[in-house]
């Protein structure tokens, strides 16, 4: 566990706040050695590299911003969490560009920063509630997919731009029409409700089926697992 006084987290204190103040390149042995207080051995012996010790900047950056962001209660419509959701990360992204290209700017086959992790992991728990309500109209994986992919290029257009030259509705156009054909509170949708409630009600299902008290076998939940899943699929 970090403690106030331990050298971890004064080492990843030092280096968030070197992140947040002067961008990546502000980040070296030397510099976070000379804020925190300790050596270099010290930096490395805690996180092995550079690269682990950005991910743990990053990671504390975006916990900070996930505290902060706590204060607000849930909307109680899971679509509205949703949107949150997506605003709040954009929002991160936009206000702290060094963390953001450290969570996705550098992406590995294989490896995923911890930060990125922790926020695709409020995603999908997001949109897990909006499948349990009925009104999803794709799998989990393929709605937390193309919402993070969506979100992501945004908040890159809007980091790119110069700050006058940013178009302040550009997020919420592109979350919206996202959202249209995912979720069921669109016009479009509404126009197709009654030929996709299979589909939603699959998909719904489907994301309560770890819950589901029944006495199925495991091969059994594995089949229905699989039919909904293709049921799903059918309907994207």
């Amino acid at each position: 566990m970090i403690t106030e006084t331990s050298p971890r987290d004064r080492i990843v204190r030092a280096a968030a706040a070197l992140l947040a103040e002067g961008g990546r390149d502000a980040v070296s042995t030397r510099a976070v050695g000379r804020a925190a207080g300790v050596q270099a051995p010290t930096i490395y012996r805690q996180f092995g590299d550079m690269r682990g010790l950005l991910d743990a900047a990053a990671s504390y950056g975006f916990a900070a911003y996930l505290h902060a962001a706590a204060a607000r209660d849930l909307a109680g419509d899971p679509v509205d969490d949703l949107r949150r959701g997506w605003d709040m990360q954009v929002d991160f992204g936009v206000a702290n560009p060094a963390f953001h290209a450290l969570m996705y700017g550098d992406p590995r086959p294989g490896e995923t920063p911890t930060a990125a992790r922790v926020a695709a992991d409020i995603l999908r728990q997001l949109v897990q509630r909006v499948a349990e309500a009925g009104r999803l109209r794709t799998g989990v994986d393929e709605a937390t997919g193309m919402l993070h992919a969506a979100g992501c290029g945004v908040t890159l257009a809007l980091i790119r731009a110069a700050p006058e030259d940013r178009d302040p509705a550009l997020s919420t156009r592109t979350r919206e029409a996202v959202l249209a054909a995912l979720v069921t509170d669109s016009a479009a949708a509404r126009a197709t409700y009654r030929a996709d409630r299979p589909v939603r009600h699959a998909v719904a299902l489907r994301a309560s089926l770890d819950d589901l008290a029944t006495d199925l076998t495991a091969a059994e939940r594995a089949l229905l697992a699989e039919w909904l899943d293709r049921v799903a699929r059918g309907g994207a």
